[in-house]
């Protein structure tokens, strides 16, 4: 008799050249990531060659019941991590019946902005880093920690190891080679200041891809998180007090800031960031004014600063920058529930499209 994990893992190329495609898109809240799976005829590599198709938007808070057709446009394909095979993840995005993108679909705005002729010809990198931190799933308290009660102050936990300060590295290292085997340009973990907070990163990926990929990335994370009987939590600041919150700093450059004379380029282009300060914060991420007070390697809300090295600012450039006199910058205020779309193509287009006089 076959175990449940045998079906699990059996390997469909044997018997079919069928593959399951997963198609996965963004839900309601802008934070639910859904998914649904489909069999095709045989293996695709081209979101263009993908079928579109449909879900019930009145369930996922997209769409009201009398009209709630709402249709999945492929925009991105990965491996198939937990399937393997020929079988593929599939990033989509939503649209009305009639071709419109409906109100939570913010990658095709963010598409328009980095197709446009100016940015594409300034090849936008982004790196990544999402914070996340790990929960019991029945009491909604951080993986490691004594119920109901608090560990040591921090200090030894970030980049730390041993059972008494690295919670949940099972997932974490599970999800590194998750991300590698889909085809995800994640360039690393560490573990974070708060225990049972960890980070990874992705990039340096370039556009649009730059939010494929981390939407994608923290889908495995929750399916493997789900595996796991754990809760990742992208909460800001998932415990109040004396704890560090939770960010996604996102790291930037164009074409100009990496060739020579960039060091320029990148202090014009943070000029531009602090004028535009609050229509940034605004779309940085839901409670993010509970994670950015001034402590806790942050920034004030209000407030805007750059630095060289400097933890504590808006901003952040690194010595190597300004030593080499190009590079690239950190944007320390976006939070952990942040879109990517909307950051990536935010800054963009603030720094590259946006004339300030």
């Amino acid at each position: 008799m076959a175990l449940l994990s045998d079906l699990i893992n059996l390997d469909l190329s044997d018997s079919t050249p069928k593959i399951i495609a997963e198609y996965i898109w963004i839900g309601g809240s802008g934070m639910d990531l859904r998914s649904k799976a489909r069999t095709l005829s045989g293996p695709v590599d081209d979101p263009k060659k993908l079928p579109k198709w449909n879900y019930d938007g009145s369930s996922t808070g997209q769409a009201p019941g009398e009209d709630s057709e709402v249709i999945l446009y492929p925009q991105a394909i990965f491996k198939d991590p937990f399937r393997r095979g020929n079988n593929i993840l599939v990033m989509c995005d939503a649209y009305t019946p009639a071709g419109e993108p409906i109100p939570t679909n913010k990658r095709c705005a963010a598409a328009k902005i980095f197709s446009n002729p100016e940015v594409e010809k300034e090849v936008p990198w982004y790196g990544i880093e999402q914070e996340y931190t790990l929960l019991k799933k029945d009491v909604n308290w951080p993986l490691g920690w004594p119920q109901g009660g608090f560990p040591g102050p921090q200090g030894p936990y970030y980049c730390g190891i041993g059972a008494d300060k690295a919670f949940g590295r099972d997932i974490v290292d599970s999800h590194y080679k998750a991300c590698l085997y889909a085809g995800i340009n994640i360039s690393g973990i560490n573990g974070e200041v708060m225990p049972g907070q960890w980070e990874f990163q992705v990039g340096p990926s370039v556009g649009i891809s730059a939010g494929d990929e981390l939407w994608v990335a923290r889908y495995i994370l929750e399916r493997i998180t789900e595996i796991a009987g754990v809760v990742v939590s992208f909460d800001p600041k998932p415990i109040p007090g004396d704890w560090n919150g939770a960010g996604a700093h996102t790291n930037y450059s164009t074409k100009s800031m990496r060739d020579e004379g960039g060091y320029e380029v990148i202090k014009k282009a943070i000029e531009k960031l602090g004028l535009k300060h609050k229509e940034h914060i605004a779309a940085y991420g839901e409670g993010n004014e509970r994670r950015l007070t001034g402590r806790h390697e942050t920034a004030d809300i209000n407030t805007f600063l750059w630095g060289v090295a400097n933890r504590g600012a808006s901003i952040r450039v690194g010595r190597d920058t300004e030593k080499e006199g190009k590079g690239y910058f950190e944007d320390r205020r976006p939070a952990s529930n942040m879109d990517p779309y909307v950051v990536t193509s935010m800054i963009a287009e603030t720094t590259i499209l946006w004339n300030k006089s």
